[in-house]
C-alpha cells in the first residue's frame, strides 16, 4: 500500500510517485466551510466526471481511498487529463491511500467531510451506511441499491442521515438536460398542457425510454469498462441501473416538488432481457482476453448474456407510467445514446425525440390537442424566455411545434455532472435539501426494487 500527495503532472507518472508517509494528511480537514471530497473505491468513470470542473466552495485537494488496480489507475488518469488539458485545465491535488482497509482508513482518518462513491453497486449501500454512521455526508452515483436487502439498508441510512443532519444525495444528471427541463416547464402551464392524463398500461400518461451502448467515447477517449460491469450480481440488472434516471424523471416531472411515498406506487408488470456480447466485443470494451471466471455462469453458446435491458409499467398516484432501457454494444456511426419521452396532457402532448431526424440531439415537440397556438406562443414568450433566453417555436410539417433551443443550452451529458454537483453544493451550503428529495429518493428505489421483483417472477 502507499499514501502520497499527487500534484497531477503527466498521467504516466501517476503510479511512479511514491512516499514513505503511512497516513493521509488530515490537518485543516474541517477548519473552514469548504467541501472536502473523499472519493471511495472509484470503479465507475462517473467518479471522475465530477472533477471535470472546479468549484469555488470545494477544496482543491481530493482524498482517494481505494484498492490498487486498473480502476484506480483509470480514475487518476482521467483527472490528470482534466488537469493537463490546454483549455480551462483543472487544478486538483490528490492524496491517495491504497490498501485492503481503504474503507476503514477513510473512516478513521476522515480528512474530508463528503464521501463521493461511484463503482460496484452491490457494495455501495454498505459504503454509504458506514459513511453516514461516522458523520460523513454522501454524494453517490446511481443506483444506490440493487436488491431488497440493500433497500432496507438505504432506508436506515436515510433515517440516520436525518438524525445526524447529514446529506445523502444521488447524482441525477438527467434533470439538467435542457429538453427535459423545458418539457417539465411546459407541463406546469395549465393553459397549454392542461393536466396529466391518467393513461393506461397500453398508452401511459408518461413514458421514458433510453437506449445506451457498452462501447462509447468519454472525454474524447474510448471507454474501458471493468469486467464486473457485465455481472448483474455486481452492477445490477438493467432495470435497476439507468432506469433510476427514468423513474426519477417521471416523479420529478409528473409530480414536481410533491412529497411521494412508496404507497403511491403500484407495479403492474416488468420484464428484463439480455444483450449478447461476443468475445471480440467483450475484449474491445474491457481489454480482457477472455470472459472472466465469474462471468462464465452467463456465457451461452460462446456469448456473454448480459441482462442489461428492462421495462416496467406502473402507476404513480394513479397515473400510468412506463420506463424502459435498452443496451446495445455500439451505436451506429454518427449516432449516440438516445432518449425518448412522452407526457400526455389533456390539452397537449410533450414529446422528446433524439433520432436521425434530430441528428441524434434531443428535441422537444408540442402536439396541440385542445389548446390554441396563441397560448403556446404566450407561454414561450412570458415563461420560457424569461428563464431561458433565446427559446423559440417552429411549426413542423407534421403540425407539431418544435421548441427551438439555442446551441449554448445543449452542453452534453458530461457537463451535467458539474451542474448536479453545483446543486448538491447548494444543498450542502444551505444545510438541508428540499423536503421532497429524500422521500422521493426512497420511493424511486422502492419502484426499481419492486420492478426487479416482478421481472424475476
Amino acid at each position: 500500500m502507499y499514501s502520497n500527495k499527487i500534484k497531477m503532472g503527466a498521467a504516466l507518472a501517476l503510479f511512479a510517485v511514491s512516499c514513505s508517509s503511512p497516513e493521509v494528511k488530515t490537518e485543516n480537514a474541517e477548519s473552514d466551510s469548504k467541501v472536502r471530497i473523499m472519493t471511495l473505491d472509484p470503479g465507475h468513470f462517473h467518479a471522475g466526471l465530477i472533477h471535470k470542473s472546479m468549484y469555488p466552495s470545494v477544496d482543491s485537494t481530493v482524498y482517494i481511498f481505494a484498492p490498487e488496480g486498473p480502476e484506480l489507475k483509470d480514475h487518476l488518469n482521467r483527472i490528470a487529463g482534466y488537469n493537463n488539458r490546454p483549455e480551462n485545465p483543472t487544478a486538483w491535488n490528490l492524496e491517495v491511500y491504497t490498501g485492503a482497509d481503504f474503507l476503514q482508513k477513510m473512516i478513521s482518518q476522515k480528512p474530508g467531510n463528503v464521501m463521493m462513491v461511484a463503482g460496484k453497486n452491490d457494495r455501495k449501500v454498505d459504503y454509504i451506511l458506514a459513511a453516514i454512521e461516522n458523520g460523513i455526508h454522501v454524494y453517490a452515483d446511481k443506483p444506490l441499491v440493487i436488491n431488497p436487502e440493500g433497500f432496507k439498508k438505504l432506508v436506515k441510512a436515510f433515517q440516520l442521515a436525518e438524525e445526524k443532519n447529514l446529506l445523502l444525495f444521488d447524482i441525477m444528471t438527467e434533470r439538467f438536460e435542457i429538453t427535459t427541463l423545458l418539457q417539465r416547464e411546459i407541463s406546469m402551464i395549465p393553459d397549454v398542457f392542461g393536466e396529466l392524463e391518467t393513461g393506461t398500461p397500453e398508452n401511459p400518461a408518461i413514458t421514458k425510454e433510453s437506449v445506451h451502448h457498452f462501447f462509447k467515447y468519454v472525454s474524447g477517449s474510448p471507454l474501458i469498462r471493468p469486467d464486473w460491469f457485465f455481472d448483474v450480481n455486481t452492477e445490477g440488472d438493467g432495470i435497476l441501473d439507468v432506469t433510476t434516471h427514468l423513474v426519477d424523471l417521471i416523479q420529478w416531472e409528473a409530480f414536481p416538488e410533491v412529497i411521494l411515498d412508496t404507497t403511491d406506487v403500484q407495479m403492474l408488470s416488468a420484464k428484463r432481457w439480455a444483450t449478447s456480447l461476443t468475445l471480440e466485443e467483450f475484449q474491445k470494451v474491457t481489454g480482457k482476453t477472455e470472459f472472466s471466471d465469474f462471468l462464465q455462469k452467463d456465457v451461452k453458446d460462446g456469448k456473454l448474456e448480459v441482462f442489461s435491458n428492462g421495462e416496467m409499467n406502473y402507476t404513480l398516484k394513479g397515473k400510468h407510467a412506463k420506463a424502459s432501457v435498452i443496451w446495445n454494444f455500439q451505436a451506429p456511426e454518427g449516432s449516440a445514446d438516445t432518449h425518448y419521452s412522452m407526457m400526455r396532457g389533456t390539452k397537449a402532448n410533450l414529446i422528446i425525440r433524439q433520432g436521425k431526424d434530430e441528428n441524434y440531439r434531443p428535441a422537444l415537440y408540442v402536439e396541440l390537442i385542445d389548446s390554441e397556438v396563441a397560448q403556446l406562443e404566450k407561454a414561450v414568450k412570458e415563461t420560457l424566455q424569461a428563464k431561458y433566453p433565446g427559446i423559440d417555436l417552429m411549426k413542423m410539417p407534421s403540425g407539431e411545434y418544435q421548441v427551438i433551443v439555442p446551441d449554448s443550452y445543449h452542453n452534453g451529458h458530461e457537463a451535467h455532472f458539474a451542474q448536479v454537483t453545483e446543486r448538491f453544493l447548494e444543498y450542502y451550503n444551505a444545510g438541508k435539501m428540499p423536503v421532497w428529495e429524500v422521500p422521493n429518493m426512497i420511493t424511486k428505489y422502492f419502484t426499481n426494487i419492486k420492478a426487479r421483483e416482478f421481472a424475476l417472477k
